[in-house]
């Protein structure tokens, strides 16, 4: 049997690929841990739920953080995910000159309507291993606020699942009530 050794990149090298032209915006993909992964397709349900929470966090944190939609963050050495929503520090040129880094992220959110089981493993993964402090994950399905806190050993020490009638705080900004209802059409 032959085993077959899987090569992982760098963000610098998934850079150069785009640079050049091998990846370019077409591709739906991100750098997940070294890997290159496809992104799903969005059906109405992810979309909608996408565009409505970033309102409602955009409105919340007005004049204190930018809510950026399905953009790159680098998480160096080797992923560069485009969460469905980043919640970053605003910087005076926008981010033109670079992908917000784990220093300037508030909180990460990702949507899943099909991609429940991915988010709670390999994005549990890579957003803890970058010391991204709080990280969400909005159930379409059910309706639910997965809240992950507290960094560390490839996971968050912490995991609270939120029903739509819960009110809650976000780490970075614990003087603002977040109303899970709100976060859904």
């Amino acid at each position: 049997m032959t085993v077959t050794k899987l090569r992982l990149w760098t963000v610098d090298e998934y850079h150069q690929m785009i640079e050049t032209g091998i990846l370019d915006e077409d591709d739906r993909v991100e750098l997940l841990e070294g890997q290159i992964i496809e992104m799903s397709p969005q059906l109405p349900p992810h979309a909608a739920t996408t565009q409505c929470s970033a309102n409602y966090l955009s409105n919340l944190l007005t004049d204190l953080a930018y809510i950026r939609i399905q953009s790159p963050i680098t998480l160096r050495p080797n992923s560069e995910p485009e969460p469905d929503i980043a919640v970053v520090r605003i910087v005076a040129n926008q981010y033109f000159d670079h992908h917000p880094t784990p220093d300037e992220i508030f909180l990460v959110v990702e949507v899943a309507n099909t991609s429940l089981a991915k988010d709670r493993r390999q994005k549990v993964r890579t957003y803890a291993n970058a010391n991204i402090f709080e990280y969400w994950i909005l159930d379409v399905n059910e309706r639910q606020v997965y809240v992950f806190r507290e960094p560390g050993n490839d996971t968050y020490q912490q995991e609270i699942i939120l029903n739509e009638e819960a009110i809650f705080s976000m780490v970075a900004f614990p003087e603002i009530a977040v109303s899970v209802g709100e976060l859904f059409p």
